[in-house]
């Protein structure tokens, strides 16, 4: 059972706590009087960030997939978190609904018929370097492989890494449960402790916390324009609180109730309307062109594999190497450190290679059959003329081609409402366990088998909930959501500096010191 650590004022980590929830408070309030500077502010260290340390971003992520193939599947995949006598808590099929949905969030929804088709027609330019001409086959099978790219093995190994350094420090090596532990083997035990232990851990909260709170915005945002152009409700403050007050609802609840009643149920239900929905769309759409584009796609991909790989910016140019790809990794880099902790919670009793299955090669896969048969559906009704999804994204925006893809589907008026069910519910399974990770992470002494006070986890998870309301409703709409998504990814660059710092460090911890097991 997970044991419940009462509130105690004793126990929060002051210098962690008390930074983190300045900022983000001082993040909403400034979005409220002069939004305007939030943006401007947050898009020039974005923007900053991306073209300076754009190798960098590219460099390290690489080496990060290298490195966990290499644990993977050698001998160190056969430690077993815990030690040899540790038994799992969760089966496989839990673990997984849980790993999956607990950093999926929204993404893969959003994206997987937008952003195949703003490739496909050069909507922002993103083909302008690439030599593929826009609207064509190649550039159908150009749009899905690059999809294939940013989400799949990569981002995933980002992830496992930074999960599996934590769990081996912690459940292996008996270090506290925190960022800064993964950081021992460079710096020894002194890095846990003083003003670089509360920066470290500060830094990691604050990118998730900015990052969950501009995704809810831009879920609101996203349903909401929904119901506006399913129902002909139109978007406003009362809608867009009904929508907040549901899905805060929703995850600070759940992470209340821990991770077996609560976060463990979510995830299930959640995991399971995505089979649905991707065996539902596999079998009404064309599926033997499903089947072809996908394989074409992954060839494409493979060929181009090291230089997309190695592209700082300056061969496929900004509108799709920063603005896709680095962005991405910026926001799943500042993700990484604190999703590490939750993966890491439920994986005692696990091998190395049973983790990384679970949190690296599964949810890889899983991307690729999600945007092979989502994206690969809307190229060809795009191509066919079924449906005019760059005309409406030309007009609406990144995101707005979902909605008239669905209206397009068999069933159309039943699967909206699935669908903005599941957008709430895959946000607040991602929500959930991130909230109690980061009142974990201002609590001190916590344990994996320990619930951080109900107080924290309701005081982040309401946080998050006003901050995403307000920027929506207060702070200009979709531009105070971009205010604090590019606070959230500026942030990532400052966590880049620790993502590198904890691949050095498990280089040196699983090379060259000696292996505990």
């Amino acid at each position: 059972m997970i044991k419940v650590n009462e509130s105690n004022p004793q126990k929060i980590r002051s210098g962690v706590f008390w930074p983190s929830f300045l900022v983000v408070g001082g993040a909403a309030l400034l979005g409220i009087f002069n939004n305007k500077m939030l943006a401007d502010v947050a898009m020039n260290s974005f923007l900053g960030s991306l073209r300076s340390l754009g190798w960098l971003y590219q460099i390290i992520s690489i080496v990060a997939l290298i490195l966990v193939t290499i644990i993977t599947f050698s001998k160190l995949g056969n430690i077993r978190f815990g030690g040899d006598d540790a038994k799992p808590k969760y089966p496989f099929i839990t673990w997984f609904a849980m790993a999956l949905t607990g950093g999926i969030a929204t993404g893969v929804i959003t994206y997987g018929v937008n952003e195949p088709i703003i490739y496909f027609g050069n909507i922002y330019g993103e083909m302008a370097q690439t030599g593929v001409e826009t609207g064509t086959p190649m550039a159908a099978i150009y749009a899905l492989a690059r999809c294939f790219y940013n989400w799949t093995f990569i981002p995933y190994a980002m992830y496992s890494l930074c999960g599996l350094v934590v769990a081996y420090m912690y459940f292996n090596k008996k270090k506290p449960l925190s960022v800064t532990s993964t950081l021992i083997p460079l710096f020894g035990e002194k890095v846990t402790d003083g003003i670089w232990a509360n920066i470290i851990d500060t830094l990691a909260l604050l990118a998730i916390a900015l990052g969950l709170a501009s995704s809810l915005g831009a879920g609101l945002a996203l349903v909401s324009s929904g119901i506006e152009a399913a129902y002909g409700i139109p978007q406003g403050i009362m809608v867009w609180l009904i929508l907040a007050i549901i899905t805060t609802a929703t995850f600070t609840l759940s992470s209340l109730m821990g991770i077996d009643k609560g976060i463990k149920w979510l995830s299930d239900l959640n995991s399971k309307v995505f089979y649905l929905l991707l065996i539902f769309l596999f079998l009404i759409g064309p599926t033997l062109y499903i089947l072809r584009m996908s394989t074409a796609g992954m060839a494409y991909w493979l060929q181009n594999f090291w230089i997309w790989g190695l592209d700082p910016i300056d061969m496929g140019g900004e509108a799709l190497v920063m603005w896709w790809t680095l962005y991405d990794w910026a926001i799943w880099i500042a993700y990484a450190p604190l999703m590490g902790l939750f993966l890491a919670i439920i994986s005692y009793g696990r091998t190395i290679r049973q983790f990384m299955v679970i949190n690296w090669i599964l949810p890889s896969i899983f991307s690729i059959i999600w945007f092979g048969v989502w994206g690969a559906t809307a190229l060809q009704w795009q191509q066919q003329g079924s449906v005019d999804l760059i005309k409406t994204i030309t007009d609406s925006g990144a995101v707005a081609g979902l909605w008239a893809f669905l209206g397009n589907l068999p069933l159309g008026a039943v699967i909206i409402p699935i669908i903005m069910l599941t957008l709430i519910l895959s946000f607040s399974t991602a929500a959930d366990s991130m909230t109690r990770t980061i009142a974990s992470l201002c609590t001190a002494n916590m344990k994996h088998d320990e619930e951080p006070p109900r107080w924290q986890k309701l005081l982040w998870g309401l946080s998050i909930g006003v901050i995403a309301f307000v920027m929506v409703a207060y702070a200009g709409g979709s531009q105070g959501v971009d205010g604090v998504k590019y606070l959230a990814a500026a942030g990532g660059s400052l966590v880049l500096f620790v993502f590198v710092l904890q691949v050095i460090s498990a280089i040196k911890m699983f090379f060259f010191d000696k292996i505990e097991r």
